[in-house]
């Protein structure tokens, strides 16, 4: 079992870069797209259990300005287990954490991230 502890840096800028991204199409209302980078970078934040634990804040966060009661009940528990899942290396990968899909369920990874997450680890 791997645990990652530590985002590597060539990873942690695409995951920022998602961040950024998700900030500027909330700030423009477009709270679809916001939503898509939101959940990519949960794809990258996934397997380190500080960058998990803050998107699932961020989801929270979302689902709470939104006015989305089922975001807000689903990331309740993803936000309390998602970073200890990634500690003890129990992530479903792929799953893009929002609470219209099943928590546990394993989902593909697009392959413009696979590539990233590849070549960050191929770095370390």
């Amino acid at each position: 079992m791997w645990i990652h502890w530590k985002m590597p840096r060539t990873l942690r800028l695409y995951y920022e870069q998602e961040l950024k991204d998700y900030q500027a199409f909330k700030q423009k209302r477009q709270l679809e797209k916001a939503w898509h980078h939101l959940e990519r970078a949960h794809i990258l934040g996934q397997p380190y259990p500080v960058e998990h634990t803050h998107v699932h804040g961020k989801m929270l966060t979302f689902g709470i300005k939104t006015r989305n009661v089922k975001e807000i009940v689903g990331q309740l528990p993803r936000l309390l287990v998602g970073g200890i899942k990634s500690w003890a290396g129990t992530i479903p990968v792929g799953n893009t954490g929002g609470a219209n899909v099943v928590a546990w369920k394993p989902m593909p990874i697009p392959q413009d991230l696979q590539a990233i997450i590849q070549q960050a680890h191929s770095t370390i």
